[in-house]
């Protein structure tokens, strides 16, 4: 191997860039087999959203609400405990009855505390999808920062 030499006598250093090239060649090898694979071979429209328009809500949502001792309120009105479903499922039973001929059905939202099990959230859910309600979501707080 043959060292140039400056004017003062000593080695020059010089970079070697084929370790560089070789990297690169690589990496764009790399890319050219990987990116045919990131195109998806189904396309599909998806809805767009937009926030200008609220949608217009036709009849109120019903809230069921669950404490964690297993009270359930319709509407912020008691309606029975889940440590007794026959009873819970009778009551819920008349006051669906009336949502159920609305048209459209109203949306029952479920709020639970944080601490009740979910045993006792998927006994109210039970009675009431079993009921016939079709619309049935969960209500939750947003993660505090």
């Amino acid at each position: 191997m043959a060292f140039s030499s400056n004017s003062s006598g000593g080695p020059m250093a010089e970079i070697n860039v084929t370790p560089l090239v070789d990297v690169m060649l690589v990496l764009l090898i790399i890319f050219m087999i990987t990116a045919p694979l990131m195109a998806h071979k189904v396309k599909v429209e998806l809805p767009t959203a937009s926030l200008d328009k609220k949608p217009e809500i036709l009849v109120p949502p019903v809230t069921v609400a669950i404490s964690n001792n297993g009270d359930v309120f319709w509407n912020d009105q008691p309606m029975g405990s889940v440590s007794d479903p026959q009873g819970l499922k009778n009551r819920l039973e008349v006051n669906l009855a009336t949502n159920l001929a609305k048209e459209p059905q109203p949306q029952v939202d479920i709020r639970a505390d944080e601490d009740t099990k979910y045993e006792k959230i998927k006994t109210v859910v039970t009675i009431i999808r079993e009921s016939g309600m079709r619309k049935v979501g969960f209500v939750s707080m947003p993660e505090r920062n």
